[in-house]
């Protein structure tokens, strides 16, 4: 959800503290779905409303998201104002904005810079003075029809308020007499005061609602695109497995239901997940290609090690379009991977002639098909068309291994338990600043991290997470004059437990591996297993030299040269006994060597065999698959808006109760500036996404100011239902006691999200 600072009806700008969630209750989230570029040289090219590229245009979209934000707060106020108007209280001020005003306007003074404050209690006192010229002049001018109420725009654009006489929140004391004062009111009418900016807000986000859906909205569609392996999603069997095949979601299934209501969005499934209750399932219905009948899933979902929230393990369909991409070398980039002649925007229409081929799931399935062969793809843009002949990138296995943090599980590849080292990436932005500093270079091989000699990638990065925010001893070999030379470092580790380095592996370097992990899972809900590779592998850093007599440079070589000297026994269905010549690590020349015979199971041989081919550039090469959601009539709009209303109400309802249930976090929760960077971002995709933005965040401004906390909406709407039900207000000490207790915990999670926003937004 999003909750922006939320607005109230008074001056002191500590009662428009609120928050803001990062999750998102509808295709927002689709937004910033992320996944690493391709060969770490791409990235998203920005889109500005404007059509202007750079700083200015990212100025010019956060102007259209303040202005935005603050048409959101002017009808909130002017619920609160109206309502007040009509119960006959009198309104001192209706501000947008905080602090000083900037410009102000007041019946019959007219427009200043500045506040009318002044002047206007400047007449009142004289209209009071001893001097009778100055005071029948002051009453001249007030009788004139100088209103009381200032109409101010105030400098901090983060929120307003409707003051009105006699209603000071935060000194409950200062009461009024007067016939028109906030006391002086029925309690009923003063219920209706308070909730009508509530009110307001909700009737905006359902007209803003109908207008994006009568105009359209691209959205990305609830298909699977992908599902990452050793997932929930990868293991889940359906209810009827009998009938349904293999376990697991597929990338193509279309979601119909989760939890009981039908997504519109890719981004609903992942909302409907992140909201599930603690150790309770998701339930699932698909549809899926080729089978007559829906597929129902339960699913128990798990917490993501990258957010922190939960998630079942998919991934959103992506269409075969390339993506646009940041800077101007981006077909100098295509072409480092093979797609010299290709374009951002250009479709891949055909694959080996196929033209068939639909959508990312497609292709893949064409790459694990190839057997390894060169496989052609045809690019077609408005004016071009170009074939491209590619090499697959040979597949490894997958398992899980305990992760970098605690109770948490990772994946890494491997072949038989065999584990490729981890190595700084060798692409040109493969170092951040602190790599640099740290003095690592670009294709750096780690020898040693802390206590761990040559480190496969998980083992790697646990051992950096464990050095958080102190210094490093590391030891890396570097290619210089055509050899590898050890280099000693002292890094320091950033709190986050980062290096400041892209991470890679050595598979198609050479056939150093690390040492095997003692036990690996081939799925979250299956049993560990010591792996093969555990019988030949005696030591972190060997290096396979040969298999079965044939000479392997690199990992790749390996698996390839396991693959050829096992294929009888592959038909057979036998065991089988390989020939392995491993080299040690060692300063001596020649580096001492060893034969061995590694026994393979028949099961092994099976799995061996199981792996296949994969694509040689990253799926962030295409943009996402959309579709557009809109409606076909004014009534059917009306109908939509209304849902969608009605649900991402309900939504950021349950998101407060998942935070007490710590399924989601206070990390999860944004202030303004997280509020202001996402909305730039929905910028860039166009004026109905700011639309739709502003309709989010409208009913989540009316949930947070109708909380049962003190000093918001729904903190005094209690206080007058106690004042009704008991005939008299609660006490002043009271008041006075909650008013600073709600003061104390909005500020203090006004500070924390803030501070959030801006270490992310740094990228500390």
């Amino acid at each position: 959800m999003v909750v922006p600072w939320r607005t109230c009806r008074s001056p002191s700008p500590v009662r428009s503290f609120g928050l803001a969630m990062v999750i998102q209750h509808s295709p927002i989230l689709g937004a910033f779905g992320s996944a690493p570029a391709p060969c770490g040289s791409f990235g998203r090219y920005h889109r500005h409303m404007f059509g202007i590229q750079g700083p200015l245009g990212t100025v010019l979209d956060l102007l259209v998201v303040i202005l935005g934000f603050g048409l959101i707060v002017f009808f909130h106020e002017c619920g609160h104002f109206f309502a007040a108007r009509w119960a006959g209280i009198r309104v001192l001020a209706f501000a947008i904005g905080f602090g000083p005003a900037a410009l102000s306007y007041r019946k019959g003074l007219g427009w200043r810079r500045g506040s009318t404050e002044p002047e206007y209690e400047r007449l009142i006192r004289q209209a009071q003075s001893a001097s009778d010229e100055e005071r029948q002049l002051a009453r001249q001018k007030l009788a004139a029809g100088i209103s009381p109420t200032e109409y101010r725009l105030n400098l901090l654009p983060l929120g307003g308020y409707v003051r009105m006489l006699g209603q000071e929140d935060l000194h409950p004391e200062a009461v009024s007499d007067a016939p028109d004062s906030y006391q002086n009111c029925k309690p009923w009418k003063r219920m209706i005061v308070i909730s009508a900016g509530v009110v307001a807000n909700i009737v905006i986000a359902a007209i803003l609602f109908v207008i994006v859906f009568m105009v359209g909205l691209k959205v990305e569609p609830p298909v699977i695109g992908s599902v990452e392996p050793g997932s929930p999603a990868a293991s889940a069997v359906a209810i009827d497995a009998d009938e349904t095949g293999p376990a697991g979601l597929k990338p193509g299934d279309r979601v119909i239901e989760i939890n009981g209501r039908s997504p519109n969005t890719f981004a609903d499934l992942r909302v409907a997940v992140a909201m599930t209750a603690r150790d309770a399932p998701v339930r699932l219905t698909v549809e899926r290609e080729g089978r007559p009948e829906p597929l129902h899933f339960e699913i128990k979902p798990e917490v993501s090690s990258l957010d922190g929230l939960l998630t079942i393990g998919i991934q959103p369909a992506l269409s075969l379009t390339v993506a646009d991409f940041k800077g101007p070398d981006a077909e100098q980039a295509l072409a480092s991977i093979g797609l010299k002649g290709v374009k951002p925007g250009m479709q891949v229409t055909a694959v080996n002639g196929d033209e068939s081929v639909r959508t990312m799931a497609d292709l893949v399935e064409r790459f694990a098909h190839s057997g390894g062969e060169p496989v052609d793809l045809t690019f077609t843009g408005p004016d071009s068309k170009v074939t491209c002949r590619v090499e697959p990138l040979p597949e490894f296995d997958i398992g899980l291994v305990p992760g970098p943090t605690p109770d948490t599980l990772a994946i890494i590849e491997h072949v038989l338990g065999l584990v490729p080292v981890l190595c700084v990436d060798s692409g040109e932005n493969a170092l951040t600043e602190r790599g640099v500093r740290s003095g690592l270079k670009p294709a750096d091989i780690f020898a040693r991290i802390g206590s761990v000699e040559f480190p496969g990638v998980v083992a790697g990065i646990r051992e950096i997470r464990a050095h958080a925010g102190k210094d490093l001893d590391l030891t890396v070999l570097r290619q210089v004059d055509g050899r590898l030379q050890r280099v000693d470092l002292k890094a320091p580790v950033s709190r986050k437990g980062m290096l400041g380095f892209f991470p890679s592996d050595t598979r198609a370097r050479n056939a150093m591996v690390a040492m095997p992990p003692e036990s690996l899972k081939p799925g979250p809900d299956l049993p560990a297993v010591t792996p093969p590779a555990s019988t030949i592998i005696q030591g972190p850093g060997q290096r396979l030299i040969a298999i079965d007599g044939k000479p392997v440079e690199t990992l790749i070589d390996v698996r390839n040269a396991l693959l050829d000297a096992t294929a009888d026994e592959l038909a057979a269905g036998q065991p089988a006994d390989i020939a392995v010549t491993l080299e040690w690590p060692s300063a001596q020349t020649p580096r001492p060597r060893v034969e061995r015979i590694w026994h393979l199971s028949a099961d092994d041989v099976a799995e061996l065999h199981t792996l296949s081919w994969r694509p040689p550039f990253s799926e962030a090469l295409f943009e996402p698959a959309q579709v557009l959601l809109k409606s076909s009539n004014p009534s059917e709009a009306l109908a939509t808006g209304l849902s969608e209303t009605r649900r991402v109400l309900i939504m950021t309802y349950v998101t407060f109760a998942r935070l007490f249930q710590q399924t989601v976090k206070i990390e999860h929760l944004k202030g303004p500036v997280g509020i202001a960077h996402i909305g730039t971002l929905l910028a860039d995709r166009g004026f109905v996404w700011v639309l739709f933005f502003m309709a989010v965040i409208s009913v989540n401004l009316a949930v947070i100011n109708f909380l049962p906390l003190p000093i918001v909406d729904g903190g005094q709407f209690l206080m007058i239902v106690y004042e009704q039900i008991r005939g008299r207000p609660v006490p002043v000490p009271v008041q006075n006691a909650v008013t600073m207790a709600g003061l104390i915990l909005i500020a203090s999670l006004f500070l924390i999200v803030t501070f959030n926003d801006v270490k992310n937004l740094l990228g500390l």
